[in-house]
């Protein structure tokens, strides 16, 4: 049983938005409240926010570019600047073509 109370103040553009979105999904506007933070909370709580998940996804992507870059050229450590944006841009290249489909 729900026994406490808490109120904030909100712009009116924000009301009407809550009411609207509350009317769409059929509840009332505590109860839209209600779903809205017990949903914020359980993601803060086990760790797993959009934030957390676009982070792992980068960490992936710069983790796949680690490594050492063999070469029998005497040049490389004054060009490896240029040599590494090559291959980054290879393989996101490489990447997209693949994710669009592209044969």
């Amino acid at each position: 049983m729900k026994t406490e109370v808490y109120s904030w103040r909100l712009s009116a553009a924000r009301k009407a938005d809550l009411e609207s979105e509350a009317r769409q999904e059929g509840i009332s506007v505590s109860k839209l409240l209600e779903k809205i933070t017990a949903d914020w909370l359980a993601q803060r709580r086990n760790g797993h926010s959009k934030d957390d998940a676009e982070q792992a996804a980068l960490r992936k992507r710069v983790m796949a570019t680690v490594g050492t870059i063999r070469s029998g050229d005497p040049t490389l450590a004054t060009r490896v600047r240029d040599v590494v944006r090559e291959r980054i841009l290879s393989k996101h290249l490489q990447e997209s073509d693949a994710s669009s489909g592209s044969d």
